[in-house]
């Protein structure tokens, strides 16, 4: 279970700063009603605990002065007592209104942003992060603005405000109350600060924990189907109960760190100051104001302290809402490499050819999978990519999508140097099949609708027809609107690839990329799919991935690559002319599927396997189609160009 950790260094210092940017421009962004959902709970602060206070404080000076207290002296005083806190509710009331705004409106928009800056991340950021841990990374961002405003609206802005209205009233009575209390909040504040770095990394070592179990929890579900073939279920529950044990040891180490570590060092000085409040008061008191100047230093003194107490408290909130946050911030430390450029060119290709210049690439930290290459596909040609396993021919596919950048040269359509376009604008020329298509747990008619949103029904049906998904999509239980499951796992693989063949067919792209579109297919099955593939193909570009050769046998032109080089170019009967590489692959698959007895899995003449012989049961472009199959003597040639472009 090794193999599913995701154990990496804690969120750095940059991407807790770039947490604590994004989240302070979205409060300036809605500052119109942050500002008071900062400052009015704490004006109502200042009115229960420094107000009132003070009213009773002067209340018991008078009763010390004059020797007692009748009803009619008293009751400026009780009056006073209750409006200050009447106007205090009224206040925070307001406050708390404009704040609810403040945390919905912020995490709406936060949630958005997260998501726009996941979707602009290129597909190698997907290889190396679970979905899991995206997906709490990213909904963590947005909900953490709540306890991060709440925080510092209540805690921070709430204590400090008040905390200035003492300390000016305490001076008005004697200067050294003032001294004293902000000596020991300074010493205090120094003593713990060391304390909560420490805690800091504890936290981040929580987190971390926590975001390996969202991951593990997240993977597993993906894979049950995996988990269950294998009988995995106990394998997979101790390794998530192991999760567990480890976040959870992890969180009661940062907890008691802060339980028996910090607040035993706060809660003395906090006992400390208060004494020395006392003592002040006592000391320097002067006649006439010792009662009203006691009574008014412990009740400051007693809120101070109550700010000191809660340092810690504050400190953890604040902690954990950032750190959370910066699990995310830390992810767009590296900006994505697949970039629009600053000033794109308008989508205006002069057809749609396809040429490749001296193309270099290389995933990151690999060897290069391609050096100098040069290929070039004619408007309206249709092409087979081949070779082994490895060859380039997928990747090929993705350079041409811009789901990865060149190291060198260029990839140009019509023209047009694909870098200088606006990816949505280059992607739009193009309908894609991959290897393995993915669905999302939407209706059968969403995923097919994906490709072209607002489709009609109609459009929609006759796309499904036309890949023959309808032949199975009247058995589902909802017909259309059946739920396809996550991933598409209540369809078959051969299901999914018509599902994803009838998105193309509704893009009606002028480029068509197809990459191993019929391998989940079984034999009847594919004989109708590539009917409609060829169909789809007819007066389009298209370059088509596949492993099994008879599929592409036919097509306009074959290209063989092998180790990111093109090593054989012309027909299906050129190459087999020729003897080279297609023609060992030929004999070889040949060989494998007709259990002929040819060695090394090379069939005999009699197998079908004799240089320009025609593809069994092959129609045009190795695919059967309407028209009749081809000839032996088909006079077609490397260099065939169709001058159409299909429909844009």
């Amino acid at each position: 279970m090794g193999t599913t950790e995701t154990r990496g260094p804690a969120p750095g210092r940059s991407a807790v700063v770039l947490a604590l940017r994004r989240y302070g421009r979205e409060l300036f962004r809605l500052r119109v009603l942050a500002l008071p959902a900062l400052l009015l709970p704490a004006l109502g602060n200042v009115g229960t605990r420094y107000v009132a206070p003070l009213l009773i404080a002067k209340l018991a000076g008078q009763a010390a002065d004059d020797g007692g207290l009748t009803l009619a002296s008293a009751l400026p005083y009780v009056l006073g007592f209750g409006v200050t806190l009447l106007l205090a509710e009224v206040v925070w009331r307001a406050g708390q209104h404009c704040l609810n705004r403040v945390d919905a409106l912020g995490m709406e928009h936060l949630y958005v942003r997260g998501m726009d800056e996941l979707l602009a991340q290129d597909a190698a950021f997907f290889h190396d992060n679970f979905a899991g841990s995206l997906t709490k990374r990213v909904l963590s961002f947005g909900r953490r603005f709540e306890d991060f405003v709440d925080t510092m609206t209540y805690r921070v802005v709430g204590s400090l405000v008040p905390l200035v209205f003492g300390a000016v009233v305490l001076w008005t009575y004697e200067p050294m109350l003032v001294v004293g209390l902000l000596a020991m909040i300074a010493l205090t504040v120094a003593a713990a600060t060391p304390l909560v770095r420490r805690r800091q990394r504890l936290v981040n070592d929580r987190e971390a924990a926590i975001a390996r179990v969202s991951g593990h929890v997240a993977d597993s579900l993906t894979n049950m189907e995996t988990i269950r073939a294998f009988a995995a279920e106990r394998r997979e529950a101790d390794e998530h109960r192991r999760r567990v044990a480890e976040s959870r040891r992890l969180t009661l180490r940062s907890w008691d760190y802060g339980n028996l570590r910090v607040d035993v060092l706060v809660a003395p000085m906090s006992v400390l100051t208060n004494v020395l409040g006392l003592v002040v008061a006592i000391a320097f008191g002067g006649s006439g104001q010792g009662v009203e100047e006691i009574v008014v230093a412990f009740a400051y003194y007693s809120n101070a302290t109550q700010i000191m107490f809660e340092f810690n408290q504050i400190y953890r909130r604040l902690e954990s809402a950032m750190t959370e946050a910066a699990q995310f911030t830390e992810l767009l430390l590296d900006p994505p490499t697949v970039l629009d450029p600053t000033e794109p060119e308008p989508l205006a290709p002069e057809d749609t050819g396809i040429r490749f210049e001296a193309v270099s690439f290389a995933h990151a930290g690999a060897k290069p999978i391609f050096r100098g290459l040069d290929l070039d596909v004619p408007a309206g040609a249709r092409i087979g990519l081949v070779g082994r396993s490895g060859g380039g021919k997928t990747t090929l596919t993705r350079l041409l999508l811009r789901m990865s950048d060149i190291d060198d040269g260029r990839i140009l359509i019509g023209g047009q140097d694909i870098s200088r376009l606006r990816q949505s604008d280059l992607r739009s020329l193009i309908a894609y099949v991959p290897q393995e298509p993915a669905m999302f747990h939407r209706s059968l008619r969403d995923n097919i609708a994906f490709a072209r949103p607002g489709a009609t029904d109609e459009e929609i049906h006759a796309a499904a027809a036309a890949a023959h998904v309808t032949e199975f999509a009247d058995q589902l239980p909802d017909g259309f609107a059946t739920l396809v499951g996550e991933r598409g796992v209540k369809l078959s693989g051969g299901q999914r690839q018509r599902v994803a063949l009838a998105r193309a067919v509704l893009r009606d792209a002028p480029i068509l990329l197809l990459d191993e579109a019929t391998s989940a297919l079984d034999s009847e099955s594919e004989l109708l799919v590539q009917d409609a593939l060829w169909r789809l193909m007819d007066g389009r570009t298209a370059l088509v991935v596949a492993h099994r050769l008879s599929t592409v046998a036919g097509m306009d032109r074959l290209v063989v690559l092998d180790h990111g080089s093109v090593v054989e170019q012309g027909t299906h009967e050129e190459l087999l002319t020729a003897n080279g590489a297609y023609a060992k692959l030929w004999r070889h698959q040949s060989g494998g599927f007709l259990g002929e007895n040819g060695e090394n899995g090379e069939s005999s003449e009699s197998a079908g396997s004799a240089p320009g012989s025609p593809v069994p049961g092959a129609g045009p472009g190795g695919l059967p189609g309407p028209a009749d199959p081809v000839p032996d003597g088909d006079d077609r040639t490397s260099s065939h160009v169709r001058t159409s472009t299909g429909p844009t």
